[in-house]
């Protein structure tokens, strides 16, 4: 039976069509990180901290940019001693040390084909400090959960760039990067005010420290000598100084921060500067105090739609000199793109001029009247203007978010549209603001003379323009048309403008050849020198910042070989990264759409293949939640968790489909049996505790199969009611459908009150909106149980069951039908259709099915009378609630009778996904991981969410009590009884 329902890894094969490939993984290296080198690091750093399986090595070889280097070994330290320690093995071993964070760098800046050095994992936490003027923050800290907890202060960090949401603080530090509203003053060369800094050497020196400077000296006297040096002689160079301020006048990421010399005199001082935008090429940062920026209290956005890109550009410096924030182009070919992919894309999009181009400007203002006088001040720029749309302010939040949602997600959408094979190369270069309108005519005539879209856009306000490149890159011809290009692009902005070839994207084996064009031999010089003092054994990030390997930047390009449909898209940007259940145990999106390209290239009988396909079935298939969460996060709505559930669909059986429509046909029965069950359970519990419950479970896992007898990583909650509250149909205004799994689980642990049903009915008696069971509900079950493993069959009879009932419930549609567990309502919604057809599809269609929140928003929050009121409540938004768009729906209700409503910080999918938590609950503390630092950072009144299986993974792994938005609202409104 084991056999016959355990997954076969061999079952997945490649993807349709795959074919090898140049840049496959040799088989050769079937095994892994050398054993020499493995076992070295381990004694150095831990077992757990050194990835050495090839699975690990081939994810962690990509990452936003066009190249790949497969490493030799991953290792994730844990604190700036270890980091002490690796230099040091580096340096002794001759070996090469690459740092990589977020992995959203686009310019191979995070690869190497010798020691990858992970800053992310181990390097979390972060502390508000002077009521948000100053944050103290790790490098692995997400810099939009950085952002997200300043903002509740009125502060941000002056970076902002496209990827917020899933680049890191170490990543912003050492490319220096931009983004929509960051001037030259906010960028973080000159807000970063403290470090502690790891040198090659392995010394570890504190900024922050009274002594520092002193520290240096005695730690380094090399060092600090050579950096007093360089400072004198960069000083008497008056050619060069007057080079260093206009460079740097605009942004500049390529090459190094030699101005640091003319802005700091303590060699300490000194040190910490040259570390921003260095990009790991002369230490680590664990730590860092920035300076932060304050937030405008009223901000609004506005779309100027104008006939052409060259009218749009002319525009952009007025704009800002207006007042405005930022002010971002766009292009018609991409605005078209997003209708569709975002939500707030308006549909007119989609028919505009393929000339058009927009402007996204955002104002601000100290109150109503100042953002109002902002809004005045860019209408009066516009006068005149020939407008191709009208213009209007949009000072909503969610307007504002979305607006910008669109424009960050622009990286993927233009790489989704790329021709299969073809590798997507983003650039980003600096002019003068003044000169942007010129210089976007320019670029846009090169990009033609290449055959390359012809798409300019960015950050204007500050002259800083992305453009996008489509090369085939195994094809001589277009390699060769790509080196062209760059010498040509590198000849328009340095010659012809006195610009920067990297703006903000950093310099990278991408642009590392042109950084003696751009700064001519004496700086380029300097450069070297800089790099020799710090790092005079050149075991950091060899030619990511500095070459004289002219060539560097046409090799180890990556291939895009074709895979599955609904992931081929993807351009590995890493959006998803930050939402994904697993990212904290096994791999992430991203890394699972990775190793499936890599399957792709290697040949049919290849041992690497064999590998590969057994270390991804626990890590990719098993691990993945399926909740789809990732497609929200993705500029292209990628849902890689649709793969996984086929790839799972793939290895069942016939015998095993056929087994599971078994159980299907007869759920009603096994549904009462599991309720039974949970009853059973909990006797046991109470006598003897669920540690003893988890004993006997883990024991029969390990004989049977652990993918398919659950755990108990936690207390259990008590069973459902035996029988479901009496209701009627006569005067009901809904249908109410219990779902299963709130019918076989009760409250949670050790907390009395109504049951689920029971507060629903009780809600909607208090409201005055009766609710009506039908009596055969038992039998139903949204079908998601069999949908997420893959058992067809199944679904399909219990999807085309419950349409059919739910038609007959509703009485042909007449009254709406709600849902009381927020994967099950998505399920209802989203998957069913999927399989229905003819007439029954016509009729489910034609019903409307509601989420207990959406029904409790709508029909009875603002009828309650609450009685209880709470001072803070922790909400746990799902990734179902995510995807119906109801998050802020279900934090309204929980407004009603609270004061201090709170989404965690990092809350997203708990991991849970049905029994998912139960069969792997280290899904779960991996999920939940940030959003715990939260929880149990300050004390609740209450904990809410809205899907019964959420609320168990959360009480079990993080140890709080959740519990459905309607037992919430039952006790807070229910009367006082007066005696």
């Amino acid at each position: 039976m084991t056999q016959l329902l355990s997954p076969n890894p061999q079952r997945i094969g490649q993807p349709a069509g795959a074919t090898p490939l140049p840049d496959a993984v040799p088989a050769s290296r079937w095994a892994g990180t050398p054993e020499q080198l493995k076992n070295d690091l381990i004694e150095l750093l831990g077992p757990d901290n050194v990835l050495t399986r090839i699975s690990d090595l081939v994810r962690y070889a990509s990452d936003a940019s066009p190249y790949r280097q497969v490493p030799q070994v991953v290792v994730q330290p844990r604190n700036a001693t270890d980091l002490s320690k690796l230099m040091v093995f580096a340096r002794e071993h001759k070996r090469n040390l690459v740092f990589r964070s977020g992995g959203t760098s686009l310019n191979g800046q995070a690869m190497t084909d010798d020691i990858l050095v992970d800053t992310k994992t181990h390097f979390r936490g972060m502390e508000v400090r002077d009521g948000g003027k100053r944050i103290w923050a790790r490098p692995g800290v997400i810099l939009g959960d950085a952002q997200a907890v300043l903002a509740r202060h009125g502060y941000m960090i002056g970076a902002d760039p496209g990827s917020t949401s899933v680049c890191t603080i170490g990543g912003v530090l050492s490319c220096n990067s931009g983004g929509m509203r960051c001037s030259v003053e906010r960028d973080s060369y000159h807000t970063l005010e403290s470090a502690t800094i790891v040198l090659p050497s392995g010394s570890i020196i504190d900024t922050a420290a009274a002594d520092a400077d002193e520290q240096l000296r005695a730690l380094e006297p090399g060092i600090y000598e050579g950096l007093l040096a360089l400072r004198d002689e960069i000083r008497g160079d008056d050619e060069l100084v007057a080079l260093l301020k206009r460079k740097f006048s605009i942004r500049n990421t390529n090459g190094i921060r030699l101005d640091a010399f003319l802005d700091e005199d303590r060699p300490v001082d000194i040190l910490l500067k040259l570390m921003v935008s260095a990009e790991g090429t002369f230490g680590a940062l664990t730590e860092a105090v920035i300076r932060t920026v304050e937030l405008p209290r009223k901000k609004a956005v506005a779309w100027v739609m104008l006939p052409d890109l060259k009218q749009a550009a002319r525009y952009v410096h007025s704009i800002m000199e207006a007042g405005a924030l930022a002010c971002e182009l766009l292009v018609a070919p991409v605005m078209k793109r997003s209708v569709g992919n975002f939500p707030q894309a308006p549909k007119e999009w989609a028919d505009i001029d393929d000339n058009e181009a927009a402007l996204l400007v955002e104002v601000g203002g100290a109150d109503e009247d100042g953002l109002a006088a902002a809004c005045q001040a860019v209408e009066k720029v516009l006068e005149g203007a020939e407008l191709t749309a009208p213009l209007e302010f949009d000072s909503t939040a969610a307007g504002m978010a979305g607006a910008w949602q669109i424009r960050n997600g622009l990286f993927g959408l233009i790489g989704a549209d790329r021709p299969q094979g073809t590798a997507l190369i983003t650039e980003d270069v600096c002019f003068p603001p003044a000169d942007v309108g010129e210089a976007s005519s320019d670029l846009i005539d090169l990009l033609g003379k290449f055959g390359y879209p012809q798409m300019v856009m960015g950050h204007a306000a500050f002259g800083n323009l992305h453009f996008f490149l489509l090369p085939r890159l195994a094809v001589e011809e277009e390699r060769k048309a790509y080196a062209q290009f760059l010498d040509e692009l590198a000849e328009l902005v340095i010659g012809k403008y006195q610009g920067s070839l990297k703006a903000e994207h950093g310099t990278g084996v991408n642009m590392a050849p042109f950084v003696e064009y751009e700064w001519g031999s004496k700086a380029f010089g300097y450069m070297w020198r800089v790099k020799d003092l710090l790092d005079p054994a050149g075991i950091l990030a060899p030619d990511v910042k500095l070459t004289r390997h002219q060539d560097v930047h046409l090799n180890n390009f990556k291939s895009f070989p074709k895979v599955e449909d609904e992931i081929n898209d993807c351009v590995e940007c890493g959006f998803c990264e930050p939402v994904c259940p697993s990212r904290h145990v096994t791999v992430t999106p991203r890394q699972r759409i990775v190793l499936r390209r890599e399957m792709a290239r290697q040949p049919e009988n290849s041992p690497l293949l064999k590998v590969l396909q057994d270390e991804y079935q626990y890590d990719a298939i098993d691990m993945c939640a399926a909740d789809g969460v990732c497609s929200v996060a993705c500029p292209v709505s990628i849902d890689t968790g649709k793969v996984m559930k086929g790839l799972r669909a793939q290895q069942v059986s016939d015998a095993a489909n056929k087994a599971a429509l078994v159980v299907a046909k007869n759920w009603g029965a096994i549904a009462r049996s599991l309720r039974l069950g949970v009853g059973a359970a909990g006797v046991v519990q109470r006598a003897f505790g669920y540690r003893a419950l988890a004993a006997v479970a883990d024991t029969l896992r390990t004989v049977i199969s652990r993918d398919l007898l659950p755990t108990v990583p936690g207390a259990l909650p008590g069973p459902g009611e035996a029988h479901l509250p009496e209701t009627f149909r006569e005067g009901a205004t809904a249908v109410y459908f219990p779902a299963c799994i709130n019918r076989i689980f009760g409250t949670p642990h050790g907390k009395p009150g109504l049951q689920l049903p029971e507060a629903v009915v009780e809600l909607g008696r208090r409201a005055g909106r009766p609710v009506w069971i039908p009596a055969d509900v038992k039998d139903d079950c949204c079908g998601t149980p069999w949908s997420s493993k893959g058992y067809k069959d199944g679904f399909r009879y219990q999807a085309e069951k419950i349409a059919q009932d739910l038609w007959e419930w509703s009485e042909g549609g007449k009254l709406p039908i709600i849902v009381d567990a927020a994967s099950c309502t998505h399920g209802i919604i989203d998957n069913v259709p999927e399989v229905l057809t003819g007439e029954l599809k016509n009729k489910f269609e034609s019903l409307e099915i509601l989420d207990i929140v959406e029904w409790l928003h709508r029909e009875v929050g603002e009828a309650l009378t609450f009685t209880e009121h709470y001072q803070a409540v922790a909400v746990h938004p799902t990734c179902s609630t995510t995807h119906m768009g109801i998050n802020d729906q279900l934090t309204d209700l929980v407004a009603l009778c609270t004061e201090d409503v709170v989404v965690p910080v990092g809350t997203s999918c708990c991991g849970t996904a049905g029994d998912r938590g139960l069969l792997h609950p280290e899904l779960v503390e991996s999920a939940t991981r940030e959003e715990r630092r939260t929880l149990d950072a300050r004390d609740f009144d209450a904990f809410v969410s809205d899907n019964r299986t959420c609320e168990m993974g959360l009480e079990m792994i993080a140890g709080k009590p959740f519990e459905n938005i309607a037992i919430f609202l039952e006790r807070a409104s229910r009367p006082v009884v007066t005696p």
